[in-house]
């Protein structure tokens, strides 16, 4: 949202929920009381609740549960991240809008919003169940000065920034965990998954695009059968609402810290925060590499490059790069 109807909202939030008169804004934005209320009119249309009519004053008294670019802004604390936000009430998907950005040159921390996807994405051609005006589906363009071979642990550190943002939301530290890669558990079911693109040239990565899912509002009896007893979300598992436009300020800022340090040092900069959240060692794991072989064995640890180290039966330690884990608990 730009022009008059961005200006009369902002001028209503800076007013504290006081009334202002159409006489006022009327005169502070240069045009007629009329279009005054044709702007109040396009935001209540938006969803937000605006106190007032035509003859008298205005009072912003509610905002909409969506994750408009504007309400994310209102409240956000980043420098790079989130700064430009493209928002969409549906799109097929978050990363796909991403990539078409990034390679039209889009700049680093553009992102992309959406209340709902019709094709959500995620890692190993999965679709991602993505419903309307529940969770968090977003996007971010980034252009790091990295080697395609450290892409990976991009994709870690942000698994750290989002179980630091359920833990803050939640106030639930112990029951958050890493399950290598992308997936953060939430007393052992999965509440985000993160998938990572990239477009490079040689062996320079021009860009990233970090696509992060957030099971927030969804209940759990609308999951897919094939999922259900393996997916939570933050409000199933806490039996609480949680406000949607302050977990996405939050996790925006944690990201932008992470990523920072991330640019900076590399996975070592976020090992501690990670390894405190890495559950998965020393357990029994299957591995379907990307070529659909399968290994066993032991977890061992992450290195530097983001790679999963296993121990397999024979004592031989292995590196995988990339591929699905299932975990010897989980399995049926």
């Amino acid at each position: 949202m730009s022009g008059g109807p961005a200006r009369i909202l902002d001028a209503l939030r800076r007013a504290g929920g006081e009334t202002r008169s159409g006489e006022l804004l009327s005169s502070q934005f240069g045009v007629s009381r009329a279009q005054v209320w044709k702007h109040i009119e396009v935001l209540r249309t938006r969803g937000y609740t605006i106190d007032g009519d035509p003859g008298g004053g205005y009072r912003l008294s509610g905002i909409p549960d969506r994750l408009y670019a504007e309400e994310i802004q209102a409240g956000l604390e980043t420098s790079w991240l989130a700064t430009e936000i493209h928002y969409f009430d549906t799109v097929d998907s978050t990363n796909r809008v991403a990539l078409d950005l990034a390679r039209s040159g889009s700049k680093h921390g553009t992102t992309v919003v959406a209340d709902q996807q019709t094709a959500g994405r995620g890692r190993l051609g999965r679709s991602f169940f993505s419903p309307p005006a529940a969770n968090l589906y977003t996007s971010i363009v980034l252009r790091p000065t990295i080697h395609t071979a450290e892409a990976p642990s991009w994709i870690l550190a942000a698994a750290v920034s989002v179980a630091e943002t359920i833990e803050q939301m939640l106030g639930k530290s112990g029951e958050v965990a890493i399950k290598w890669p992308n997936d953060v558990l939430l007393g052992g079911l999965k509440t985000s998954g993160i998938l990572m693109e990239l477009g490079a040239e040689a062996t320079r990565v021009d860009f990233l695009v970090l696509g992060i899912g957030v099971n927030l509002n969804v209940d759990r009896k609308q999951f897919p059968d094939e999922f259900r007893n393996r997916a939570t979300s933050l409000a199933s598992h806490s039996g609480r609402p949680v406000d949607r436009l302050a977990f996405a300020r939050l996790l925006y800022r944690n990201l932008e810290a992470t990523l920072d340090v991330c640019a900076d040092r590399g996975f070592e900069g976020v090992r501690a925060e990670f390894d405190a959240r890495f559950r998965m060692r020393g357990q029994q794991v299957s591995v379907v590499e990307l070529d659909g072989s399968e290994v066993h064995g032991t977890a061992l640890g992450i290195d530097d490059d983001g790679a999963l180290r296993l121990q397999l039966e024979s004592g031989d330690v292995i590196r995988v790069i990339a591929g699905d884990v299932t975990l010897a608990k989980e399995d049926k």
